[in-house]
């Protein structure tokens, strides 16, 4: 995944803008230096006026921050601003290889791992394609990645800041088609245990449509449009919600399970979302009508009449999806709906154009529908949001971060 061009300082979203400013609150030295490495990452190659701007902090603490992040290698001069009066500003930008993190995505059809720089760069990646992985086979495939990474010395293992996990919720309780008994072993297992055995670094756990929700909002479309709701078509369907910048998870940390709404169409025998908008459903309707499948990348390469069948699909999927957008739209008010998962990318845009065209009968009726448009991290989405999770919690800035420095 390339990064996405950053925006120059005046370009800047005003909600991007207010979630890049610093505090002077005491004790918040570590808030500070977060907001900055945030600003020079989103908006960098910057000059330190141009931080100062941005954060709204003083030059003596702009100076004082930009030359702990250059001792620390997090970020790098990369040459003078020429053009302007007097001497030519030094500008700062994010060092990539300043620190890594591993992401690791489980689902039900195959295991992820990546490794990400800090520019967003992802340096390192390898799918495992295999249904129902079991604990097993998880270790084993993430420990041959490790092994094979630290042989090679691709990565210096000292610059490796943690290990995110993103997998679904009740791995091993939801029963989608052909799940076998022995996958209710995820309901007992401890995940981050599984990880620091094999590599003694931080695990942090988190959803995957929460994962895939993070990775768009730091290093996609979330940049610009810091509102969003993300849903994740993958085995099952889910979704992830972020408001100004940060991600919502509600009273029990289950926002956004838009997979669960209950549906009632003469189109599918469904009674959940999930069953009818997922990998499983249409891999169970392309199966039921002659065109057996069993990972998403044969998608692209079907016959006229799988293609066919296919389109069928994509429309129910767009007909069942068009009320709960609706609804996302009224209750929540977003810049936009992303449509990310492993449908391939062309599937993905004709969903969210089949969606659009739905939504324009509503828009008399409806104050404001966010538009849909197809995630910017779609197929690696859980993964790279996964591997984001190390670096929110040592150096990206966050309401939660900024509460736990003040307070100690």
């Amino acid at each position: 995944m390339s990064a996405p061009v950053p925006p120059r300082t005046a370009d800047l979203h005003p909600s991007l803008g207010a979630s890049l400013s610093g505090t002077n609150l005491e004790r918040a030295g570590d808030h500070n230096q977060r907001v900055m490495l945030q600003a020079i990452r989103v908006s960098g190659p910057i000059t330190r006026a141009e931080l100062a701007t941005i954060t709204g902090l003083t030059a003596p603490a702009i100076a004082n921050i930009t030359k702990r992040l250059l001792n620390d290698n997090l970020i790098m001069e990369v040459g003078r601003l020429h053009g302007a009066r007097g001497q030519p500003a030094m500008r700062l930008a994010i060092n990539p290889d300043g620190c890594f993190s591993i992401g690791v995505n489980i689902d039900r059809d195959h295991v992820t791992v990546l490794v990400l720089d800090l520019l967003g760069q992802i340096r390192h990646r390898a799918t495992l394609e295999v249904d129902f992985p079991l604990p097993d086979a998880v270790t084993s495939f993430f420990k041959e990645q490790v092994d094979a990474l630290l042989t090679a010395n691709a990565f210096p293992q000292d610059r490796i800041i943690g290990i995110g996990v993103a997998m679904p919720d009740d791995l091993g309780r939801v029963n989608l088609p052909n799940r076998p008994a022995s996958y209710e072993a995820w309901n007992t297992v401890n995940v981050a245990r599984l990880f620091s055995a094999i590599l003694p670094l931080p695990v942090f756990l988190e959803n995957d449509a929460a994962a895939a929700a993070l990775g768009e909002l730091q290093f996609g479309h979330g940049l610009h449009d810091p509102s969003f709701f993300y849903i994740l078509i993958s085995r099952g369907l889910g979704g992830g919600m972020v408001i100004d910048g940060q991600y919502f998870r509600g009273a029990q940390g289950r926002s956004g399970e838009i997979g669960f709404l209950p549906v009632e169409s003469s189109r599918t025998a469904a009674t959940s979302l999930q069953e009818a908008v997922s990998l499983s459903a249409l891999f169970s309707f392309l199966k039921a009508n002659g065109q057996p499948l069993s990972q998403p990348d044969q998608l692209a390469n079907l016959d006229a009449e799988g293609q066919a069948l296919v389109g069928q699909w994509l429309d129910t999927a767009a007909e069942l999806l068009t009320v709960p957008i609706i609804a996302i739209s009224c209750l929540v008010n977003p810049e936009a709906v992303f449509l990310g998962g492993r449908l391939p990318t062309a599937q993905l845009d004709r969903l969210a154009h089949l969606i659009t065209e739905r939504l324009k009968a509503h828009a008399g009726a409806v104050p404001v529908i966010a538009p849909v448009y197809r995630a910017a991290t779609a197929m690696d989405a859980p993964a790279v949001g996964a591997a984001i999770l190390p670096f929110n919690d040592r150096l990206l800035p966050s309401r939660t971060a900024l509460m736990k420095t003040a307070a100690t």
